[in-house]
């Protein structure tokens, strides 16, 4: 994406294949492998440092140039708006015009005019607000998308290189693309922890029953109930051994058992 500019990060060492990323996507309709997870958390990273850059570049600004009231500054941003709305448009028409959408491009350079002389006025007022000498001194800003610099008297064909350049046209995509990322995975989480929450819900629920007084009613009329068949079996033991012992008591006293004896 940024090959040959200055955030060239060099050839990429993951496996760019067509035929693998099918297969995952087709296997991650069924199991979540949260790839996707990695990639925000590598754009995070990649994103905190162009933000930390973009500050640092302010901060240096601060410092090295002049200090403008408020007045003057608020008439300064007002003209560096003007150009970045110009120099966008001026490059979303050039794109449409290479695509074959003339009257759309010719549509934005309508708008682009319009733009000009709405930025010329800020510009005599913001010049009528300063001696020369400071006016004459380049007038820099930071870009909140790329953090590269800016200048107030940048002409037209400059700033739609730059809004229609591969450096801040590639960081709108990856700052779009992590919105894209952090929505989907905040979603997810969320229902991972209604999931989660449900089956907390679930497990108390279950030990609830288990320590309902009535449940251990239960348990102790099952106890109760095995008990008492304990004893029944003993009892049932008891006379039989009893009525085993009797009968041979009474065997043992028959004449007929008598005389075989004999």
């Amino acid at each position: 994406m940024f090959a040959f500019s200055r955030m060239d990060l060099g050839e990429c060492p993951k496996l760019h294949d067509v035929a693998l990323r099918a297969d995952y996507e087709m296997a991650s309709t069924s199991k979540d492998y949260y790839y996707d997870i990695d990639a925000m958390e590598h754009l995070q990273s990649f994103i905190r440092d162009c933000d930390k850059r973009t500050e640092l570049a302010k901060k240096r600004l601060a410092e090295t140039q002049e200090e403008l009231s408020a007045e003057v500054a608020n008439k300064a941003n007002a003209v560096h708006e003007l150009g970045e709305q110009i120099g966008k448009k001026l490059a979303k028409a050039e794109q449409l015009g290479a695509e074959g959408h003339v009257e759309e491009s010719y549509g934005l350079m309508d708008e682009v005019e319009q733009l000009r002389r709405k930025k010329i006025e800020a510009e005599n007022d913001y010049r009528n607000s300063m001696p020369a000498s400071t006016y004459q001194q380049q007038k820099l800003r930071v870009c909140e998308v790329c953090s590269a610099y800016l200048g107030i008297h940048d002409n037209d064909r400059r700033l739609a290189d730059h809004f229609g350049g591969k450096l801040h046209l590639g960081f709108i995509l990856i700052r779009e693309k992590l919105i894209e990322l952090e929505k989907s995975v905040e979603e997810r989480r969320k229902r991972r922890e209604e999931e989660r929450q449900k089956e907390r819900e679930i497990r108390g629920d279950r030990r609830s029953e288990y320590r309902h007084p009535s449940h251990r009613e239960t348990r102790e009329d099952r106890e109760y109930t095995r008990s008492r068949d304990r004893e029944y079996e003993r009892d049932r033991d008891r006379d039989y051994h009893s009525r085993d012992r009797h009968d041979r008591r009474e065997r043992s006293r028959s004449p007929r058992h008598r005389s075989y004896r004999r």
